[in-house]
């Protein structure tokens, strides 16, 4: 009976070390998987990215052009649109993205158990990823600071980082964050830069409609692509409208009216008019801040009427040749560039290439004349000159004999402005032009009277200008302000006073002359009646064709020919194209 009961006690001894030592190893086990978990887990966070270098992840700086009513005109370098937040946004624009993508968004944490917990079932039941059960704050992690790879350790960063972001934002911060890092549409980020690509506006405009038909892309922006599959993007914005109904967003008739509204995106290609205007601000923006380390705003002169007019009137007309139009004002003030038909087939600015203005420069001798005591009435005479081996002719080899000032410079002849430089001096004729701020690139030579010497299209507007500014300095310019982001002033233009370089009565005289030439002489294609004046130029064989004119807003100077120099037809001359330009700019 003894050695009964101490067998039965050696076995209860037995299985109580059993049980201790399997407790023993697979409390060991444990404590192995949680330490392997433990270290695999510290890998991955040591893997992440700098949390505060994302968020304030540097860039090239973007610049963005204002034209002179503070409207956007493009940027450049910028990916981002302008920040948005709950605070300053309607509440439709993030009610769409919350209806569809995290309905219970300010009730959860950084993880939805429940969501997460549905989304598991359906993929089960499925047998496929089917449904997912992410959160807004998994997705601006995953977004925002992680790759897209499909690994086990990525999604465990994105597990950290939710957790991060929940302790370190509040949910307002976390959904701006996540408004203005998703990435949309052509390589844009941020709902702005998207709205402002398909619709034209920032998202501080959107509509209900446009709303959800943005958060229908936060799904799959390739597939839901207003742009590329619209039928898709209409389909799931009106889901997005269904349930802000069902979370009391919005009413059922506001959701009927914007279901209404939806519509494929069609985005107008053109010819990018405003390259050649803000590639010409760039370089003013170098020179007036030195290097651009910052994000800027660039308020500037641009009339974008205006622009879109000049265009639209240089690609209807120009036909096979190249072209170039500027306008400015009265002050200088350059209110459109147009220095190509197609700036994606030709990034060079013909506004700025220097090329002969034929009898467009004419006016400067006439200025001379003028200022000498002769009237439009003087009589000259128009015969064929020659001072050495310089004998040019008349168009057409036609002389008119004894006329007036008037006469010639309508007709613009070619041998009363040689004999008024000869009479005067070439020394005169170039003092004038430095006068009007061009002689610094003239050739002193008699050949110069007659537009030999090149300058640029905005060089010759500018003589214009100063006479429609009644004689008063004009030095163009192209920006008045330039901001940072937190609209600090780096630069604002500060005028400096005109200068009066021609008499009341030398500018009354011009003023009619001019006028003549858009009524009698050869500038008559130009004529409409808000037109003042204007001259036409055309250089030797037709290989540049100018025409220079203003209105009561305007000076508009035009150049016409082949970036090649080759000559044009012999039909094409200043009268011709150029002033049909300008006609249907002005009419």
């Amino acid at each position: 009976m003894q050695n009964s009961n101490v067998r039965k006690d050696v076995k209860s001894e037995k299985r109580k070390s059993f049980k201790a030592r399997l407790f023993s190893f697979v409390f060991n086990i444990g404590l192995i998987f949680v330490a392997i978990c433990g270290l695999y887990v510290l890998f991955v966070f040591l893997q992440m990215p700098s949390l505060d270098a994302i968020l304030h992840e540097t860039r090239e700086p973007a610049i963005i052009f204002l034209d002179k009513d503070g409207e956007e005109i493009r940027s450049s370098g910028r990916i981002m649109g302008t920040p948005v937040s709950v605070q300053n946004l309607p509440s439709h624009v993030y009610q769409a993205i919350l209806a569809i993508e995290d309905k219970n968004f300010y009730k959860h944490g950084a993880l939805s158990y429940r969501g997460t917990f549905r989304a598991l079932i359906v993929n089960l039941f499925r047998g496929k990823f089917a449904a997912g059960g992410s959160t807004i704050t998994q997705q601006t992690a995953k977004n925002v600071f992680l790759s897209r790879d499909k690994k086990v350790s990525r999604k465990v960063q994105e597990l950290i980082l939710s957790y991060w972001l929940e302790n370190r934002f509040n949910k307002n911060q976390i959904l701006d964050l996540y408004m203005n890092r998703i990435s949309l549409v052509g390589g844009l980020r941020g709902i702005d830069a998207a709205s402002m690509l398909l619709f034209g506006h920032g998202a501080n405009k959107m509509s209900v409609a446009e709303s959800a038909q943005i958060a229908a892309m936060l799904k799959a922006p390739t597939t839901y692509s207003p742009l590329k599959n619209p039928d898709r993007n209409i389909q799931r914005a009106r889901v997005v409208l269904v349930e802000m109904v069902k979370q009391g967003y919005i009413t059922l008739e506001t959701a009927q009216r914007a279901a209404k509204e939806l519509k494929a995106v069609n985005i107008k290609q053109d010819k990018n008019i405003y390259r050649y205007w803000t590639d010409f601000v760039m370089d003013e923006i170098e020179s007036r801040i030195g290097n651009i380390n910052k994000d800027l705003y660039v308020y500037t002169t641009m009339n974008k009427k205006l622009q879109s007019r000049i265009a639209s009137a240089l690609s209807a007309n120009v036909g096979e040749y190249q072209g170039a139009i500027v306008s400015v004002a009265r002050d200088g003030a350059i209110q459109a560039m147009v220095g190509g038909d197609d700036y994606q087939a030709s990034q060079f600015n013909r506004v700025l290439a220097l090329r002969q203005p034929g009898s467009a420069f004419k006016p400067v001798v006439y200025l001379v004349a003028l200022e000498n005591g002769m009237t439009p009435e003087s009589l000259v005479n128009d015969s064929q000159f020659a001072i050495g081996d310089y004998n040019p002719k008349n168009y057409n080899d036609k002389y008119y004999g004894d006329i007036t000032l008037a006469t010639a410079f309508a007709k613009s002849v070619n041998s009363v402005p040689l004999k008024l430089t000869k009479q005067y001096g070439i020394d005169s004729v170039l003092n004038m032009a430095s006068r009007l701020g061009v002689g610094h690139k003239l050739k002193r030579e008699y050949s110069t009277v007659l537009g030999a010497s090149e300058m640029s299209l905005l060089d010759l507007t500018t003589i214009y200008s100063v006479i429609w500014n009644d004689g008063q300095s004009v030095h163009p310019y192209s920006i008045t302000k330039i901001q940072d982001a937190n609209g600090n002033t780096i630069y604002e233009r500060n005028p400096s006073d005109e200068i009066q370089i021609l008499s009341e009565t030398t500018i009354e005289y011009m003023k009619q002359l001019l006028y003549d030439v858009v009524v009698n002489g050869t500038g008559k294609r130009a004529y409409t009646k808000n037109v003042f004046g204007g001259k036409t130029g055309t250089s030797n064989n037709n290989r540049d064709a100018w025409f220079v004119g203003a209105t009561s807003d305007y000076v508009i100077g035009v150049w016409v020919g082949n970036d090649d120099f080759t000559p044009m037809s012999s039909k094409i001359t200043g009268g011709v194209l150029p002033a049909v330009i300008f006609h249907e700019i002005v009419k």
